[in-house]
Protein backbone atom coordinates (compact mmCIF):
# COMPACT_ATOMS: atom_id res chain seq x y z
CA UNK A 1 0.00 0.00 0.00
CA UNK A 2 3.25 2.40 0.75
CA UNK A 3 4.49 1.58 -2.50
CA UNK A 4 1.16 2.15 -4.40
CA UNK A 5 0.58 5.16 -2.27
CA UNK A 6 4.10 6.46 -3.16
CA UNK A 7 4.26 6.10 -6.95
CA UNK A 8 0.73 7.35 -7.21
CA UNK A 9 1.37 10.73 -5.51
CA UNK A 10 4.87 11.30 -7.19
CA UNK A 11 3.36 10.22 -10.71
CA UNK A 12 0.46 12.46 -10.18
CA UNK A 13 2.99 15.49 -9.35
CA UNK A 14 4.42 14.82 -12.54
CA UNK A 15 1.86 14.80 -14.47
CA UNK A 16 0.40 18.15 -12.85
CA UNK A 17 4.16 19.84 -13.48
CA UNK A 18 4.10 18.41 -17.10
CA UNK A 19 0.59 19.67 -18.00
CA UNK A 20 -0.64 22.70 -15.70
CA UNK A 21 0.40 25.75 -17.05
CA UNK A 22 0.75 27.48 -13.91
CA UNK A 23 3.66 24.94 -12.85
CA UNK A 24 5.59 25.70 -15.47
CA UNK A 25 8.47 27.45 -13.50
CA UNK A 26 11.44 26.66 -12.37
CA UNK A 27 10.75 25.04 -8.69
CA UNK A 28 8.06 22.45 -10.18
CA UNK A 29 10.94 21.40 -12.87
CA UNK A 30 13.05 20.82 -9.97
CA UNK A 31 9.70 19.37 -7.82
CA UNK A 32 9.08 16.86 -11.14
CA UNK A 33 12.59 15.38 -11.39
CA UNK A 34 12.74 14.82 -7.42
CA UNK A 35 9.44 13.11 -7.61
CA UNK A 36 11.10 11.44 -10.54
CA UNK A 37 14.11 10.36 -8.18
CA UNK A 38 11.73 9.42 -5.28
CA UNK A 39 10.01 6.79 -7.97
CA UNK A 40 12.94 5.45 -9.16
CA UNK A 41 14.25 5.22 -5.72
CA UNK A 42 11.27 3.09 -3.73
CA UNK A 43 11.00 0.99 -7.07
CA UNK A 44 14.09 0.23 -6.87
CA UNK A 45 13.88 -1.56 -3.54
CA UNK A 46 10.73 -2.03 -2.41
CA UNK A 47 9.02 -4.93 -4.62
CA UNK A 48 12.36 -6.93 -3.64
CA UNK A 49 12.17 -5.92 0.35
CA UNK A 50 8.64 -7.37 0.06
CA UNK A 51 9.87 -10.75 -0.90
CA UNK A 52 12.71 -10.63 1.88
CA UNK A 53 9.72 -10.03 3.94
CA UNK A 54 7.26 -12.22 2.97
CA UNK A 55 9.58 -15.43 2.55
CA UNK A 56 11.76 -14.45 5.37
CA UNK A 57 14.81 -14.15 3.52
CA UNK A 58 15.72 -14.42 -0.36
CA UNK A 59 18.21 -15.27 -2.74
CA UNK A 60 19.56 -12.70 -4.96
CA UNK A 61 22.25 -13.01 -7.89
CA UNK A 62 25.35 -10.64 -7.70
CA UNK A 63 24.79 -8.70 -10.87
CA UNK A 64 21.28 -7.97 -9.22
CA UNK A 65 23.00 -7.03 -6.43
CA UNK A 66 25.24 -4.46 -7.37
CA UNK A 67 22.82 -3.00 -10.23
CA UNK A 68 20.05 -2.21 -7.00
CA UNK A 69 22.88 -0.90 -5.39
CA UNK A 70 24.20 1.67 -8.27
CA UNK A 71 20.35 2.49 -8.87
CA UNK A 72 19.87 3.05 -4.96
CA UNK A 73 23.10 5.68 -5.44
CA UNK A 74 22.30 7.19 -8.41
CA UNK A 75 18.54 7.98 -7.16
CA UNK A 76 19.98 9.54 -3.58
CA UNK A 77 22.42 11.06 -4.94
CA UNK A 78 20.36 12.91 -7.76
CA UNK A 79 17.75 13.89 -4.85
CA UNK A 80 20.40 15.51 -2.54
CA UNK A 81 21.63 17.84 -5.45
CA UNK A 82 18.29 18.23 -6.64
CA UNK A 83 17.17 19.66 -3.21
CA UNK A 84 20.43 21.91 -3.32
CA UNK A 85 19.13 23.49 -6.22
CA UNK A 86 15.76 23.80 -5.20
CA UNK A 87 16.78 25.61 -2.14
CA UNK A 88 19.02 27.87 -4.17
CA UNK A 89 16.01 28.40 -6.56
CA UNK A 90 14.21 29.95 -3.14
CA UNK A 91 16.97 31.83 -2.38
CA UNK A 92 16.68 33.98 -5.53
CA UNK A 93 12.92 34.23 -5.57
CA UNK A 94 12.91 35.65 -1.81
CA UNK A 95 16.60 37.36 -1.43
CA UNK A 96 16.61 38.58 -4.88
CA UNK A 97 13.17 38.60 -6.88
CA UNK A 98 13.77 41.29 -9.11
CA UNK A 99 16.61 39.33 -10.42
CA UNK A 100 14.86 35.82 -10.44
CA UNK A 101 13.68 35.69 -13.76
CA UNK A 102 17.11 36.89 -15.80
CA UNK A 103 19.18 34.51 -13.89
CA UNK A 104 16.44 30.93 -13.37
CA UNK A 105 15.76 30.78 -17.15
CA UNK A 106 15.42 28.17 -18.64
CA UNK A 107 19.01 27.03 -19.69
CA UNK A 108 20.06 27.62 -16.32
CA UNK A 109 17.12 25.08 -15.15
CA UNK A 110 17.60 22.95 -17.60
CA UNK A 111 21.36 23.17 -16.86
CA UNK A 112 21.15 22.55 -13.34
CA UNK A 113 18.80 19.33 -13.72
CA UNK A 114 21.16 17.60 -16.21
CA UNK A 115 24.55 18.21 -13.63
CA UNK A 116 22.31 16.56 -10.83
CA UNK A 117 21.65 13.52 -12.66
CA UNK A 118 25.01 13.43 -14.02
CA UNK A 119 26.96 14.16 -10.32
CA UNK A 120 24.61 11.14 -9.19
CA UNK A 121 25.59 8.72 -11.91
CA UNK A 122 29.22 9.52 -11.75
CA UNK A 123 29.53 9.19 -7.99
CA UNK A 124 27.90 6.20 -7.62
CA UNK A 125 29.69 4.49 -10.44
CA UNK A 126 32.94 5.09 -8.99
CA UNK A 127 31.97 3.32 -5.54
CA UNK A 128 30.23 1.03 -7.77
CA UNK A 129 33.44 -0.02 -9.53
CA UNK A 130 35.22 0.18 -6.65
CA UNK A 131 32.69 -2.45 -5.02
CA UNK A 132 33.26 -4.83 -7.60
CA UNK A 133 37.17 -4.99 -7.57
CA UNK A 134 36.27 -6.36 -3.99
CA UNK A 135 36.65 -10.01 -3.56
CA UNK A 136 33.88 -11.78 -2.10
CA UNK A 137 34.41 -14.70 -0.18
CA UNK A 138 33.01 -16.69 2.89
CA UNK A 139 28.96 -16.49 4.03
CA UNK A 140 27.26 -15.07 1.37
CA UNK A 141 24.20 -13.64 3.30
CA UNK A 142 23.60 -10.35 3.40
CA UNK A 143 21.74 -9.26 6.73
CA UNK A 144 19.58 -6.46 5.19
CA UNK A 145 16.31 -6.24 2.83
CA UNK A 146 18.60 -4.24 0.38
CA UNK A 147 22.30 -4.41 -1.34
CA UNK A 148 24.27 -1.67 0.59
CA UNK A 149 27.53 -0.73 1.17
CA UNK A 150 28.08 -2.02 4.32
CA UNK A 151 26.73 -5.66 3.96
CA UNK A 152 28.40 -5.97 0.93
CA UNK A 153 31.68 -4.71 2.49
CA UNK A 154 31.13 -7.55 5.60
CA UNK A 155 31.27 -10.03 2.24
CA UNK A 156 35.01 -9.16 0.95
CA UNK A 157 37.69 -11.04 2.29
CA UNK A 158 40.12 -8.15 0.60
CA UNK A 159 41.14 -4.91 2.06
CA UNK A 160 38.35 -2.79 1.98
CA UNK A 161 39.67 0.75 3.41
CA UNK A 162 39.70 2.63 -0.12
CA UNK A 163 36.15 1.58 -0.68
CA UNK A 164 34.94 3.25 2.49
CA UNK A 165 37.74 6.33 2.08
CA UNK A 166 36.12 6.70 -1.44
CA UNK A 167 32.83 6.80 0.14
CA UNK A 168 33.42 9.20 3.10
CA UNK A 169 35.47 11.29 0.63
CA UNK A 170 32.93 11.49 -2.29
CA UNK A 171 29.91 12.10 0.57
CA UNK A 172 31.69 15.37 1.50
CA UNK A 173 30.91 16.89 -2.14
CA UNK A 174 27.77 14.94 -2.49
CA UNK A 175 25.87 15.28 1.57
CA UNK A 176 28.04 17.53 3.92
CA UNK A 177 28.49 20.33 0.90
CA UNK A 178 24.61 20.44 -0.08
CA UNK A 179 23.50 20.63 3.45
CA UNK A 180 25.50 23.08 4.44
CA UNK A 181 24.49 25.00 1.47
CA UNK A 182 21.17 24.34 1.94
CA UNK A 183 21.16 26.04 5.73
CA UNK A 184 23.35 28.96 4.79
CA UNK A 185 20.77 29.81 2.18
CA UNK A 186 18.13 29.13 4.35
CA UNK A 187 19.88 31.55 7.00
CA UNK A 188 19.85 34.31 4.41
CA UNK A 189 16.19 33.54 3.40
CA UNK A 190 15.02 33.72 7.25
CA UNK A 191 16.62 36.93 7.60
CA UNK A 192 15.27 38.28 4.49
CA UNK A 193 11.76 37.38 5.73
CA UNK A 194 11.98 38.55 9.17
CA UNK A 195 12.80 42.51 7.83
CA UNK A 196 8.91 42.17 5.68
CA UNK A 197 7.52 44.90 7.43
CA UNK A 198 3.63 43.37 6.94
CA UNK A 199 3.07 39.43 8.82
CA UNK A 200 0.56 38.51 5.51
CA UNK A 201 4.08 39.00 3.97
CA UNK A 202 5.99 37.09 6.00
CA UNK A 203 3.83 34.01 6.03
CA UNK A 204 3.36 33.90 2.03
CA UNK A 205 7.31 33.85 2.11
CA UNK A 206 7.77 31.43 4.06
CA UNK A 207 4.81 29.26 2.77
CA UNK A 208 6.89 28.90 -0.79
CA UNK A 209 10.00 27.26 1.37
CA UNK A 210 8.52 25.51 4.28
CA UNK A 211 7.68 22.84 2.41
CA UNK A 212 11.40 22.65 1.04
CA UNK A 213 13.04 22.94 4.36
CA UNK A 214 10.61 19.98 5.68
CA UNK A 215 11.51 17.70 3.54
CA UNK A 216 15.52 18.96 3.59
CA UNK A 217 15.70 18.21 7.44
CA UNK A 218 14.42 14.65 7.23
CA UNK A 219 16.07 13.77 3.88
CA UNK A 220 19.84 15.34 4.95
CA UNK A 221 19.39 15.00 8.41
CA UNK A 222 18.79 10.31 7.60
CA UNK A 223 21.39 10.69 4.84
CA UNK A 224 24.36 12.37 6.99
CA UNK A 225 23.54 9.55 9.86
CA UNK A 226 23.66 6.88 7.63
CA UNK A 227 26.47 7.54 5.21
CA UNK A 228 28.56 9.27 7.37
CA UNK A 229 28.24 7.41 10.94
CA UNK A 230 29.62 3.47 10.59
CA UNK A 231 27.12 0.85 9.88
CA UNK A 232 28.79 -2.30 11.50
CA UNK A 233 28.50 -4.19 14.40
CA UNK A 234 25.79 -2.67 17.10
CA UNK A 235 24.78 0.18 15.30
CA UNK A 236 23.67 -1.78 12.27
CA UNK A 237 20.17 -2.38 12.85
CA UNK A 238 19.95 1.78 13.20
CA UNK A 239 21.54 1.97 9.97
CA UNK A 240 18.60 -0.63 8.79
CA UNK A 241 15.72 1.79 10.01
CA UNK A 242 17.49 5.03 8.55
CA UNK A 243 17.42 2.84 5.28
CA UNK A 244 14.18 2.26 5.58
CA UNK A 245 13.41 6.02 6.12
CA UNK A 246 15.46 6.91 3.42
CA UNK A 247 13.77 4.40 1.06
CA UNK A 248 10.42 4.00 1.82
CA UNK A 249 9.25 7.01 4.31
CA UNK A 250 10.51 9.62 2.30
CA UNK A 251 9.65 9.17 -1.21
CA UNK A 252 5.85 8.68 0.42
CA UNK A 253 5.76 12.02 2.42
CA UNK A 254 7.42 13.88 0.12
CA UNK A 255 4.12 14.20 -2.51
CA UNK A 256 2.25 14.52 0.60
CA UNK A 257 4.17 17.72 2.04
CA UNK A 258 4.43 19.19 -1.39
CA UNK A 259 0.75 18.66 -2.25
CA UNK A 260 -0.28 19.83 1.17
CA UNK A 261 0.70 22.71 1.79
CA UNK A 262 1.82 23.99 -1.43
CA UNK A 263 -1.51 26.44 -2.95
CA UNK A 264 -0.45 26.25 -6.48
CA UNK A 265 -0.05 22.10 -6.42
CA UNK A 266 -3.52 22.00 -4.68
CA UNK A 267 -5.20 24.84 -7.26
CA UNK A 268 -3.98 22.74 -9.78
CA UNK A 269 -5.02 19.16 -8.79
CA UNK A 270 -8.16 21.07 -8.31
CA UNK A 271 -8.67 22.31 -12.02
CA UNK A 272 -7.50 18.95 -13.18
CA UNK A 273 -10.44 17.24 -11.19
CA UNK A 274 -12.89 19.65 -12.80
CA UNK A 275 -11.75 19.08 -16.13
CA UNK A 276 -11.91 15.43 -16.02
CA UNK A 277 -15.23 15.40 -14.34
CA UNK A 278 -16.30 18.31 -16.67
CA UNK A 279 -15.71 15.65 -19.94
Amino acid sequence: MVYIVTCTGNFLIIGLVATSQQLHSPMYLFLGHLSVSDILLITNIVPQMLQVILEEGATIPLISCITQFFFNGVSAGAECFLLTVMSYDRYLAICDPLHYSRIMGASLCYTLVTLCWLLGFILTLIVTWLVCELQLCGPNIIDHFLCELGPLLELSCSDTSIVEIAVFVIAIPSIAFPFVFVLLTYVYISLTILRIPSTTGKQKAFSTCSSHLAVVCVYYGTLIAKYMVPSRGELQNLNKGLSLLCTVVTPLFNPIIYSLRNQEIREALRKCIWMVIGR
